[in-house]
């Protein structure tokens, strides 16, 4: 696989914070891919990046799914743009993103938007287009049922930023201006050589397990703390999502 692309890992660091009803943090340190979605690496047991575990799973690649989408919203892939696409492959048959992110990378580097794909644990999908300001920061409204524990209401504050080095992602959900969540990832750009590959493996074994594992873990955790479960709401998908 390392030898198809210029692939790169991105070394995570990932917080969540919960502030209401009930404090609650959660830290994890792992690892993502972050590919071009033009040149996306042949799978492998070890990491496969593959249309169907994207967007509605419908369309034969990634850069239909995301054409598709990004077309119903007045956007596109201009001349000279690359689209940089971090998210967790499937590793031994099994993978789970809660997030993949997608960065419009204009020829001068810029990055002119982005898209949140967002997938629940009831397999339900969902994706938001941002354009994010100079400091890469954008709002937007929640619409999509992701922890059980909070309604779908109130907004997103997103800073997303890709650097030359670096990954820094922060989603605030914010309700009538108060915080009741965080998550934030910042994540150290490397390339996906052999001997990278092979720590980042041992050092957090089967990651796609774990990050499944670990959702449902904190999960129970919350309920046994009588934290109340909302009523998921029927999900549609958003338009131009194959």
């Amino acid at each position: 696989m390392m030898r198809d692309t210029g692939a790169q890992l991105v070394r995570v660091r990932i917080t969540h914070h919960r502030f209401s009803p009930i404090r609650h943090q959660v830290r994890f340190r792992g690892y993502l891919w972050l590919v071009d979605v033009a040149a996306i690496p042949r799978a492998r047991w070890f990491a496969a990046i593959l249309p169907r575990d994207h967007f509605g799973g419908q369309a034969d690649s990634i850069v239909e799914s995301l054409g598709e989408f990004l077309r119903t919203r007045g956007e596109a892939v201009r001349d000279g743009e690359r689209v940089l696409m971090m998210t967790n492959a499937r590793v031994a048959g099994h993978v789970f993103n809660p997030l993949t992110t997608y960065f419009g990378v204009a020829s001068d580097g810029r990055v002119r938007w982005v898209v949140l794909e967002i997938h629940n644990t009831y397999g339900e999908r969902h994706a938001h287009l941002l354009h994010p300001d100079r400091h890469g920061r954008a709002v937007v409204a929640k619409e999509f049922y992701v922890s059980p524990f909070f309604p779908v209401s109130g907004e997103y504050a997103v800073i997303a930023r890709l650097e030359r080095d670096r990954v820094v992602l922060s989603i605030t959900l914010r309700e009538n201006s108060i915080r009741r969540f965080a998550a934030t990832l910042v994540g150290d750009r490397v390339p996906a050589t052999r001997a990278r590959l092979l720590t980042a493996m041992a050092t957090t074994p089967l990651i796609t397990y774990q990050v499944s594992t670990r959702i449902r873990i904190h999960g129970i955790w919350l309920w046994l703390r009588r934290l109340p479960v909302q009523i998921r709401p029927a999900h549609i998908p958003p338009e131009g999502f194959r």
